[in-house]
């Protein structure tokens, strides 16, 4: 049994109230019990300026950690903006926001911007929060924390039900959230979602106290509040789900003008991309590249509930691909920084690949020991880079400048360096 499983086992942790037990333990729960209401109520939907600044004070009086989450409306609308945010801290109760009605949240981020935000998987929500104004200077990761302390399972039901005891409804999860106004199951599951994350916060705290890792987590969770906005990606368009397919640079070329015009489609109408026009309608008409609206109309995606003028539309993006000269098609592959790809790296470098090979096994071997998953670790771009051009040195001192310099961090690096020194080492020359 993993020290995760222990813990999951654990009923001294798994207390009636929901929070950890304190030194004596307390009493426990047999089996899990489901959480249908937030304790004070679904709070009311937070949705004009006077109402705003009461949660201001409120959330500014209160003490300890405060648990954030956000609704996007992913698969519904464009963008990934936030549609709700919710919270709870001590002192102050739960809240819901409607950043629609109220989409600047600065003032509220400032009065919690020395407070330690909990957040279930932190950096999927943190760009839609940056977007409103809110952005933590010290959080505390609940999925990460779970990776950490080798927990199997780390979505936030499945962390509620292991370590406290309790079900969480998810059947919501997936809903358009940029609905007006939101159905009251939907603002109770909302409120829920943060009802227990501080007391799983605490909980997994003492966890990973437990096996030594504490101070591991707390340097990820820095990491993860002193990033940087992520650069926009460098032509999105090739990750059109079916690019495989996708050879010839004419046909590139007609993903990349079907795909631009599609995203300025679904930006206009707001919604999301996939529902103007799918990925693989894209990659259809690229590869039979039609040559007029008729030939469009008869491939997969084009079919009879589109317009003639929506038919035009998409011809009219694949005509300029193919009367486009042969400079301005866009080259086959993206220019490669870094490494090759490791399937290639035995006919390029046999060298490098015996030391990734060593690499990976003695890293996978260590993570296993640590009982945490190898990405969390250290990650496989960074091992990648180190054995591919591995310091002139192959010495602790070397390794250790060298996973720093790719943005590992000290405890990965304390981890990491000795078995990759001794896997370098092994295989060189």
């Amino acid at each position: 049994m993993t020290d995760a499983q222990e813990t999951a086992a654990d009923t001294s942790l798994r207390t009636t109230g929901g929070a950890p037990p304190d030194d004596g333990g307390s009493s426990v729960t047999e089996a899990p019990i489901p959480l249908l209401e937030p304790r004070e109520g679904i709070p009311p939907v937070i949705a004009d300026e006077v109402a705003l600044a009461k949660v201001i004070t409120a959330f500014s009086a209160g003490s300890g950690p405060v648990a954030v989450d956000a609704e996007r409306a992913s698969g519904y609308r464009y963008g990934q903006r936030a549609y709700l945010v919710q919270l709870r801290r001590e002192g102050a109760g739960s809240a819901l926001i409607d950043p629609v009605a109220c989409p600047d949240l600065s003032a509220l981020g400032e009065v919690l911007s020395g407070v330690e935000w909990v957040l279930h998987a932190a950096t999927q929500d943190l760009p839609c929060l940056r977007e409103i104004g809110m952005t933590p200077s010290r959080l505390f990761d609940t999925e990460l924390a779970g990776r950490l302390a080798g927990f199997p399972r780390v979505g936030l039901g499945a962390m509620v039900e292991g370590v406290l005891g309790f079900v969480l409804e998810k059947g919501h999860s997936a809903v358009d959230w940029s609905t007006r106004p939101l159905p009251e199951p939907w603002l109770r599951y909302a409120a829920l979602d943060v009802e227990l994350l501080v007391d799983l916060r605490d909980a997994l705290e003492k966890e990973l106290d437990r096996q030594g890792k504490l101070e591991w987590a707390q340097q990820e969770f820095d990491a993860i509040a002193a990033a940087p906005p992520a650069e926009p990606r460098k032509d999105p368009w090739r990750r059109t789900s079916g690019m495989h397919k996708v050879r010839r640079r004419r046909q590139l070329g007609v993903v990349r003008e079907l795909w631009q015009t599609r995203d300025r489609v679904a930006q206009k109408r707001d919604v999301s991309p996939g529902k103007v026009l799918s990925d693989a309608a894209i990659v259809e008409a690229s590869l039979a590249l039609p040559a007029n609206v008729h030939a469009l109309a008869a491939l997969n995606g084009f079919g009879h509930r589109m317009g003639r003028r929506q038919l035009e539309q998409w011809q009219a993006a694949v005509d300029r691909a193919k009367a486009m000269s042969e400079s301005q098609l866009p080259a086959p592959g993206q220019a490669v920084t870094g490494p090759p790809p490791p399937r290639a790296w035995a006919d390029k470098d046999p060298a490098a690949a015996a030391r990734l090979s060593a690499a990976r096994a003695a890293v996978s071997a260590l993570a296993e020991q640590l009982n945490m998953p190898q990405e969390n670790l250290i990650t496989p771009d960074t091992v990648r880079r180190v054995c591919w051009e591995p310091p002139k040195a192959v010495d602790a001192e070397a390794v250790a400048e060298a996973l720093a310099g790719y943005g590992a961090r000290p405890w990965q690096v304390e981890q990491v360096t000795p078995v990759l020194v001794a896997a370098l080492s092994a295989e060189s020359p």
